[in-house]
């Protein structure tokens, strides 16, 4: 019977959809506990549900960086046992859980000491600060608990278990329809909390969910303190897991300084606008769901074949994922440009919202693949350890590039919504090629020193 979390010798397909198809499941049901808690939200009042929106770049702050150190030592995990050297993997698992406590001890000290002033500053006042307060202070004060989710999920991943965080998501999701609605109008002896309801329903399922992936990391045999020895910190090992961790943080925290970008220039055409952009997005968010579990397959195979110095499947991983990805988008690119406006009504009556909605979707339509090759080529140079162009690749894409074409085609040229699509559509596609071009360049390079070598 072959080892499941060996990657690093059997056919390539059969590995990726082993670690793909668990992932995109499991990212429908993380989304699906967004809607749920929107949906409850929005039964209290617009307050709370522009608190939950004004929070999401403030949460971000811990979920990307969880999940930034998650990737990196996935990527030092992997790569050791790829190398066949499980107690360096296990050494590494061991140092990341305690990296982890340091990190959550900052980002408690972090959310709580200036909370108030981020939330000021994005022009939260009054009782509309105290709600946004009333989610978020919870969160940040149990914020160990989505780190370690993120810390355990780590050590699965780089073995090649994606289904164990697809169970606790579908879990997490099923529970949350009940949780939230008790927690926030109360009930059996709970008393009604209204929006921090919310929160603690959150903090609840994160505890659930880190004591369950915490139990399966542990069967996997690398979670070992080797009679504490593992325990004490290691700087060459935190220094290794910032190295390749904190890139990939600071990525993921560049979509949330795109979004304020973006938003920055829409709100210039007036509030259907911004409505019409927000809605558009969540349909690519749902449309690009089932290529998600391919990211996370790039990383997990190239960075088990990195170490084992198989860059042939290194190589064979990163276009068929490519293949894989083309496949399921580039057919849907019609059905979406000729049904835009019904998928925008699906979410609206505001003509004008579904007219500029429309017009962002049909140009969108023939872009959603450049996303896949950005995200497919960052996780494998990941994988391989190079972290840092994902950061460059993230700060040009997302901050950068937008803010001088949306100036230069709006602001100077006067130009309206369109020019801001095609901006965009420029931009990923310019990305794309560029990512692509630069992770073959460095396996190719990688290819030519291993050749000379042997």
């Amino acid at each position: 019977m072959s080892d499941k979390t060996d990657l690093t010798s059997r056919p390539i397909p059969e590995v990726i959809r082993q670690v793909a198809v668990p992932a995109s499941t499991g990212f429908f049901f993380q989304t699906m506990y967004n809607v749920v808690d929107t949906w409850w939200a929005g039964r209290i009042d617009t307050q709370a549900v522009a608190a939950l929106a004004l929070s999401l770049p403030v949460y971000f702050i811990i979920s990307s960086l969880a999940s930034g150190i998650g990737t990196g030592s996935t990527a030092l995990m992997g790569t050791a046992l790829g190398a066949k050297d499980r107690k360096q993997a296990a050494r590494i698992a061991i140092q990341t859980l305690s990296f982890g406590f340091f990190l959550s001890a900052f980002l408690a000290w972090f959310g709580l000491t200036f909370a108030p002033d981020i939330f000021g500053w994005l022009g939260a006042e009054g009782e509309y600060l105290e709600i946004c307060l009333s989610y978020m202070n919870p969160i940040f004060a149990c914020n160990f608990t989505a780190v370690f989710i993120f810390l355990f999920n780590s050590v699965l991943q780089a073995q090649g278990d994606t289904k164990s965080f697809r169970n606790m998501l579908m879990f997490s999701a099923t529970l949350n329809v009940i949780l939230d609605p008790w927690f926030i109008y109360g009930g059996f002896g709970l008393p009604a909390m209204g929006t921090a309801g919310v929160a603690w329903a959150t903090v609840i399922l994160q505890g659930c969910s880190a004591l369950y992936l915490g139990y399966k990391a542990r069967k996997t045999g690398l979670i070992k303190t080797d009679s504490g020895r593992n325990l004490i910190p290691r700087l060459k090992i935190y220094a290794d897991i910032a190295h390749q961790g904190f890139p990939a943080a600071l990525n993921a925290m560049t979509i949330a300084l795109g979004f304020f970008v973006i938003f920055r220039f829409v709100s210039q055409f007036g509030p259907e606008a911004s409505a019409a952009y927000g809605i558009a997005t969540r349909i690519d968010q749902i449309v690009l769901l089932p290529t998600i579990g391919l990211n996370v397959a790039s990383l997990t195979i190239s960075a088990q074949n990195f170490g084992a110095q198989r860059l042939d499947r290194v190589r064979e991983a990163f276009h068929k994922n490519l293949r894989y990805g083309a496949t399921l988008l580039l057919p849907l690119s019609v059905p979406i440009f000729l049904l835009a406006e019904p998928l925008m009504r699906f979410f609206t009556d505001d003509p004008n919202v579904v007219r500029v909605g429309a017009e962002y979707l049909r140009i969108d339509a023939f872009t959603l693949f450049g996303y896949v090759i950005i995200f497919v080529s960052t996780s494998v140079l990941q994988g391989m350890k190079r972290p840092m162009f994902a950061i460059w690749m993230g700060i040009s894409r997302q901050v950068l590039a937008p803010y001088a074409l949306f100036t230069l085609f709006t602001t100077s040229l006067g130009y309206g919504t369109r020019a801001l699509w095609l901006s965009i559509a420029g931009i990923v596609w310019t990305s794309a090629i560029v990512a692509f071009w630069y992770a073959n360049k460095v396996l190719g390079q990688m290819e030519a020193e291993q050749a000379q070598s042997s």
